[in-house]
């Protein structure tokens, strides 16, 4: 039994060690210091980002100002001592310089799947306030298609009296099991967002990044990311999904879901770096 515990508290230590250096790497190639705007997303990496931004000078931070996405990046905003601001005071016509934010997972074309923590409707639009959006996570999260690694399901975030209605809907586009989150063991119900929505996880087969010849996107249950990302949002009573997909940073001014790149801690002690350009290295 020993040997058990101490066996899983090294793994764990492992994961742990793979955020830290990721998120390190990820701040030191693209937080400039010139940045005025900075998007923090949320979830256990995270934790990691803001810690590397706190150990920059009081010089470079400064003049920085914070976005959260969610009550944890803003106690982690807080608590680091950095300059706090809320989204919608961002002043207009202007953009976030970077976001840092995390995934569930990553598939090979940078689509992802996020809201693993009930945040993604937040997220979402933090991220597509960005020049760029970056992505840190660990090992665990790189994917060959999206619904590979993560196969608690696409988080979708609903209006709670449009959730028997989803679920239907859900069903007929070939989810098998989608349910409603539910809450904290210590509390009753459902998983209540931060937005006052509930959180329904759906799983569907791996996702695909084109349609294959002769088949139509969603043939048996089969969709491509973007596919499914489109039809998801127009089913009545759905807030926002977990689906991260479209345009990077890279290809569009504003408005993109796809990070510009994704840093992966290894079980190795390396940190990857995955761009469209030259894949994952």
């Amino acid at each position: 039994m020993a040997n058990t515990i101490d066996a899983a508290t090294a793994a764990a230590a492992l994961v742990e060690d793979s955020k830290r250096l990721a998120a390190c790497k990820a701040v030191q190639d693209h937080l400039d210091h010139s940045y005025r705007h900075i998007g923090i997303g949320s979830g256990s990496t995270v934790v990691y980002v803001v810690d590397a931004i706190a150990s920059l000078p009081h010089s470079v931070t400064s003049g920085m100002t914070f976005y959260p996405t969610g009550a944890q990046s803003e106690q982690l905003i807080e608590a680091a001592g950095l300059k706090l601001a809320y989204i919608n005071k961002l002043p207009p016509g202007v953009l976030l310089d970077v976001c840092f934010d995390g995934a569930d997972e990553v598939d090979p074309a940078l689509n992802l799947i996020k809201g693993g923590g009930a945040c993604l409707l937040q997220e979402k639009i933090v991220a597509t306030s960005a020049r760029k959006f970056v992505c840190v996570a660990d090992f665990r999260k790189i994917g060959d298609a999206l619904g590979t690694q993560w196969k608690q399901g696409i988080p979708i975030e609903v209006f709670p009296t449009a959730a028997p209605k989803v679920l239907d809907a859900l069903k007929r586009l070939g989810s098998t099991g989608a349910k409603i989150r539910p809450g904290t063991p210590s509390k009753a119900g459902a998983c209540v967002t931060d937005n006052g929505l509930w959180i329904i996880d759906a799983p569907f087969k791996p996702l695909l990044t084109k349609v294959p010849e002769g088949k139509e996107d969603g043939e048996d249950g089969v969709w491509t990311v973007d596919g499914l990302a489109r039809r998801l949002i127009e089913i009545p009573g759905v807030a926002e999904h977990g689906l991260f997909y479209g345009k990077s940073g890279l290809e569009v001014e504003s408005g993109a879901q796809k990070p510009v790149a994704a840093y992966f801690g290894m079980a190795d002690g390396t940190v990857k770096v995955q761009t469209l350009e030259k894949g994952l290295v």
